[in-house]
Order: structure tokens, then sequence, then C-alpha cells
């Protein structure tokens, strides 16, 4: 890979890019699945993390799922991207979030340390930036 140079003063230029990541809300019922963190930040998430270098971000979506709650999801459909410079207190992180479907119940695994069902009305304090993006769900599927 060819390193970039100041045009001017010729100094090698270091970029610092956002990070891709993919969330994923998954629907089981009426109930959507949410993971607790085994890693700070801790709390209550979406089930998510980042894309793999050479990785598609559906295919990132579909690895994460089942790595962490141990689901096959179906219908994999995007919902929207997620880029506020401060959605993630490590780094700057833009998340596409995907929406899916799944049977069965969630099981925790990899980062998580819980997996369980929550509905619009009985969901917890959320990690990140994950409870803006469920209100933005839940707001458009009320349409």
């Amino acid at each position: 890979m060819t390193q970039l140079q100041c045009p001017h003063c010729k100094e090698d230029i270091k970029p610092r890019n956002p990070v891709p990541t993919v969330d994923i809300i998954i629907e089981i019922g009426v109930s959507v699945v949410l993971i607790k963190r085994k890693n700070p930040p801790y709390g209550w998430a979406l089930p998510g993390g980042f894309v793999d270098y050479g990785e598609a971000l559906e295919q990132a979506a579909a690895r994460e799922a089942l790595e962490e709650t141990g689901l096959v999801i179906t219908d994999l459909q995007q919902f929207h991207t997620y880029s506020d410079p401060s959605r993630d207190a490590r780094m700057h992180t833009i998340s596409t979030v995907f929406t899916a479907q799944a049977n069965g119940l969630p099981v925790a695994g990899d980062d998580a340390g819980e997996a369980a069902l929550f509905t619009q009305d009985t969901l917890p304090e959320l990690a990140f930036d994950h409870a803006l993006i469920l209100a933005d769900f839940f707001e458009k599927k009320a349409y």
C-alpha cells in the first residue's frame, strides 16, 4: 500500500477513519432481542459488532447475530445508518443497522453475558445510541 504524503511538507499522512460496525434488530414475535455486554461499555445493547476486513455488511450482521445470540436470522433488511461521532465513547464508529427475523430463544454467546427478549414497553436502559435506534424502529413500525 502506498503511504500518503502531504503535498506541501512531504510528511506521512496517517488517516483516521471511522470504524464500520453493524447492529441488528432481531424480531421474534412482538419482541426484540437484546444482549447484555460482558465487555465495556457494559449494559444492554442490540446484537452487533465490528465488520471484519473483506466482509460484507450483511455477512457481518448474520455472523454477529449468530455469535452473540445463537440465532440464525432471516429476512435481513438494511434499516438505517447511524454516524454520530459520539455514539461510541471508545472511537468514532459508523453503524449500519439491520432488521431481521428469527425463531426460538436467544442464547448468549461470544461477548454477550446474557440474551433476552424485550417488548417496546419493557426495554431496559441501553448502551451506545441503541435507545435512539429502537425509538426510530418502533416509530417507523407504527406507520
